[in-house]
């Protein structure tokens, strides 16, 4: 498939995954399970039409919410994910990244995710952004205390007006560019506290294929539609 723009940062809410278990007769956590086949499949084709930037919104703050046991099965899938798949990534070029408050993390999950980045970290083909224990609204707020912390270390006046580019450099998702194109799958049509800042001027893909079952034919819709898009940016063409 012949596209005329590629976005540079495709960011995913991958919605679905307990209803496709509840639709086949299975246990939620089985949703899980083929949920992260899907993040196989997506970053497959990421790589051939080649993507450099996938944000994943893997588990937000609200989901602590969740029943204890729905919350330690995806965890235990993250950590499994990981473990059966880091050579697989790390042998295709993929670079993988944190996004998201590391308190409330578990010793285990922290490592993991730790020594992903360390031997993914020179990585160049695609940087896949696990978006964990992430708010958009804690990024934002955690994001001023931490250039506060800042200047004071640096003796910097703290009452100087913040530029952008002095707050984007201490977002969570940092050196990732801004969202080009958002991804919602399973019908709902919000973004859920995901990437506030970063998806200003995104283009949003609502699809009702549900995560398990979005595959390269979805994907490529939701490229297709954003290669049909004008992006004025404020501007007027």
């Amino acid at each position: 498939m012949k596209l005329n723009t590629i976005p540079a940062h495709i960011a995913v809410i991958m919605d679905g995954n307990g209803r496709w278990a509840e639709s086949q007769g299975k246990k939620r956590t089985e949703g899980h399970r083929e949920g992260a086949n899907a993040i196989d499949r997506l970053l497959d084709v990421a790589l051939e039409y080649k993507i450099p930037n996938i944000s994943l919104y893997a588990f937000s703050t609200e989901n602590w919410k969740r029943p204890i046991t729905e919350i330690q099965a995806i965890f235990g899938l993250l950590v499994e994910f990981i473990e059966t798949r880091l050579d697989t990534i790390h042998s295709k070029g993929i670079r993988i990244h944190h996004s998201g408050a590391r308190n409330k993390l578990s010793k285990t999950v922290l490592s993991k995710i730790d020594h992903a980045m360390a031997v993914t970290k020179k990585n160049k083909k695609l940087t896949a952004n696990f978006c964990l224990n992430y708010g958009g609204h804690e990024e934002i707020l955690s994001n001023f205390s931490r250039i506060m912390a800042v200047r004071k270390s640096k003796k910097e006046s703290l009452d100087k007006p913040i530029s952008p580019k002095e707050f984007e450099k201490y977002l969570y998702t940092f050196p990732l560019p801004p969202v080009d194109l958002l991804i919602r799958t399973a019908g709902e049509q919000r973004i859920s506290n995901f990437l506030l800042w970063q998806s200003a001027y995104a283009e949003m893909y609502f699809t009702n294929t549900l995560w398990p079952d979005f595959g390269r034919t979805s994907l490529e819709e939701a490229l297709l539609f954003f290669d049909s898009r004008k992006r004025k940016f404020g501007g007027l063409l």
